[in-house]
């Protein structure tokens, strides 16, 4: 278990815990969470590779490409590559 776990202040309080978000559901789990409770999660906003998206998003926006066309763009690319691989 390698989450960091701030503590609520008092019970019923909010709680903070720090972990990868493939080991939300699992963390949640262990705090006894359930399913159909409603929890807010904050994203750090100063994460390197949030950021990297986000620069790398607005680029994509501003040549006019759409999702689809990143999409087909990326298709090709592995295409062409996959070949030489082998």
């Amino acid at each position: 278990m390698d989450d960091a776990i701030t503590p609520p202040a008092a019970a019923g309080g909010a709680m903070s815990i720090d972990v990868k978000a493939s080991e939300l559901p699992a963390a949640l789990a262990r705090l006894g969470v359930g399913a159909d409770e409603l929890v807010t999660v904050t994203i750090d906003p100063a994460g390197e590779l949030l950021a990297g998206r986000r620069e790398a998003r607005a680029r994509v926006l501003a040549a006019g490409l759409t999702d689809s066309d990143i999409d087909r763009l990326i298709k090709e690319a592995q295409n062409e590559v996959e070949p030489l691989l082998k």
